[in-house]
């Protein structure tokens, strides 16, 4: 087979923690409405908790409380991807007595431009993520110069 005709778009994964046992808020409707749009394509969804002790325990979605109902569309979401040596680094990344949602997605969105870059020939060499705190600095800062 060959992979460059394979239409697939970049995958990131993100760790987002909060405190305690949650997700709690507005996080389900829009990452369903991402999903919906075909902008991206979950693979992997695992939720973790850290007691206070440093103990790293995998959550399960009846564990957790808030708008966690409404992500159980996503409940199987297992490719493979992330194993248990994944849990423990994301674990060792919290804090103590906080919860978190391991998330591997495909970048739908983008996979008709990286299929034409692999057939073209070309690689991804670098890539990263800019916080949004220097963003808006920066653009604070460009603001107060204008």
């Amino acid at each position: 087979m060959n992979t460059d005709d394979i239409e697939m778009g970049p995958i990131d994964y993100v760790l987002v923690e909060w405190p305690g046992k949650q997700p709690e808020g507005e996080i389900a409707p829009y990452l369903v409405d991402l999903v919906d749009r075909g902008l991206i394509r979950i693979l992997d969804l695992a939720f973790l908790a850290k007691g206070e002790d440093g103990t790293i325990e995998a959550l399960e979605l009846s564990d957790l409380g808030g708008d966690a109902a409404e992500l159980t569309i996503f409940e199987g979401a297992a490719t493979g991807l992330l194993d248990d040596e994944d849990h423990a680094e994301a674990g060792a990344a919290l804090e103590p007595g906080t919860s978190a949602a391991l998330l591997v997605y495909e970048n739908t969105w983008a996979a008709p431009f990286a299929t034409a870059v692999r057939r073209s020939g070309g690689q991804l060499v670098a890539g990263g993520r800019i916080p949004i705190e220097d963003v808006l600095a920066a653009l604070d800062a460009v603001e107060a110069t204008a």
